[in-house]
């Protein structure tokens, strides 16, 4: 049985999955750990593609959004006894050379009992970090994300939405439970939750490409606005949710 399990859930990404499941299979990664894909109800031939590359593919019956293939996969590690998940973008931005540096700084293979991270988020803007042009759009909503998360658990994340993440079995656990994940957009919602629950959350310099295949789920003025007030609201919630339990 494999520690380390990869996870990408995926949304008609036919023309960027197939490079991506690739890759993996360079070098030694796949001894170690194991991939699984899954597929939020495409429309196109994601599926597919994946079977044809070899691995494993869980298909939702119908587009049930971002945070419910997340869960998905989340309940799948609980289930097999995974101990460890990365969890990468299926469109090619997260470069696989970030495995390694999660399953090191996350202590996957380590047999001594250091003090590791619960998650560990991939940032696109810490020194030694390699990423791509942001329109200031972006910018300003990450700022906006910055500043709430910092003024509400007093801690500084500096990319509060990257989906690049490292979870240990207690935190991806917890997600996979009944209530605890946002099923649609999981970000600075539930950074704030697990903070304010006492998870250690830390950051380390990540490598990642622009998308050169498809249109991301943030893109243009009226996505972007809709996504930082739904935010906004959600974490509000959280911050309720938990505040007086926590921090008395």
């Amino acid at each position: 049985m494999k520690k380390v399990l990869i996870i990408i859930p995926a949304y008609n990404e036919e023309e960027n999955i197939g490079g991506l499941l690739d890759k993996m299979r360079e070098g030694t990664m796949l001894e170690q750990m194991d991939v699984l894909v899954i597929d939020d109800g495409s429309k196109d031939k994601t599926a597919q593609i994946v079977e044809a590359h070899g691995f494993k593919v869980i298909s939702q019956v119908f587009n049930m959004g971002y945070g419910a293939a997340l869960q998905t996969a989340y309940k799948y590690a609980v289930e097999k006894g995974y101990e460890y998940l990365v969890q990468l973008d299926a469109d090619g931005q997260h470069d696989i050379k970030n495995i390694e540096v999660i399953c090191d700084r996350m202590g996957c293979f380590q047999k001594t009992k250091e003090s590791y991270p619960d998650i560990l988020i991939g940032s696109r803007f810490l020194e030694g970090s390699q990423s791509f042009y942001m329109s200031k759009l972006k910018m300003l909503a990450i700022n906006f994300f910055r500043k709430i998360i910092k003024k509400n658990t007093g801690c500084t994340l500096t990319d509060p939405t990257s989906g690049l993440q490292g979870l240990n079995r207690e935190a991806f656990s917890f997600y996979a439970q009944y209530g605890n994940f946002d099923l649609k957009y999981p970000d600075m919602n539930m950074i704030i939750q697990m903070l304010l629950r006492g998870y250690s959350v830390e950051e380390f310099p990540a490598i990642m490409h622009e998308r050169t295949a498809g249109t991301s789920m943030h893109t243009g003025l009226f996505k972007v606005g809709k996504y930082m007030f739904l935010m906004m609201l959600s974490s509000m919630n959280v911050y309720f949710r938990y505040k007086k339990r926590y921090f008395k």
